[in-house]
């Protein structure tokens, strides 16, 4: 079931998104991500619209959305795979005709899957906070 967050959701969300970031970037030290926790708590939920993915009373992942910018899309590790993130995604489409989100070209996989879902390289960029590459990808709805 796919619904907007709440507040105990919290916890479950920020456990999915370290887990999920540690297992994904390997090329980033998970000391980076531990110490990203509070200003996920603090500021980065807080500024977004996110929406959860709850099966059996459990939150299994979720989507973050700045206006039409996908700020996080995290799925549990052991619930990849099995369609979470495409439905997460298919619903923020929904709601807009252009999103836009940045990923590091090192998450092959992530990359793979954002192109699979119809979005388009647009640009290359470093990050400031790890020096990664990072692509900016864009998905624009058909037209009639």
């Amino acid at each position: 079931m796919l619904r907007p967050y709440v507040l105990p959701d919290t916890d479950a969300l920020l456990q999915i998104w370290l887990d999920a970031s540690v297992q994904a970037h390997h090329f980033v030290p998970r000391a980076f991500w531990e110490g990203q926790l509070e200003a996920m708590r603090i500021v980065y939920l807080p500024a977004s619209e996110t929406f959860v993915f709850e099966q059996h009373a459990t939150v299994e992942g979720f989507i973050s959305l700045l206006g039409e910018t996908v700020a996080a899309l995290f799925v549990a590790p052991a619930s990849q795979g099995m369609g979470i993130g495409s439905r997460l995604l298919d619903y923020a489409k929904q709601r807009s005709a252009r999103l836009e989100l940045k990923v590091y070209s090192a998450n092959e996989s992530a990359v793979a899957f954002y192109q699979r879902s119809g979005f388009s390289i647009v640009a290359h960029g470093e990050d400031e906070h790890t020096g990664a590459t990072e692509l900016t990808l864009q998905w624009l709805a058909a037209t009639s």
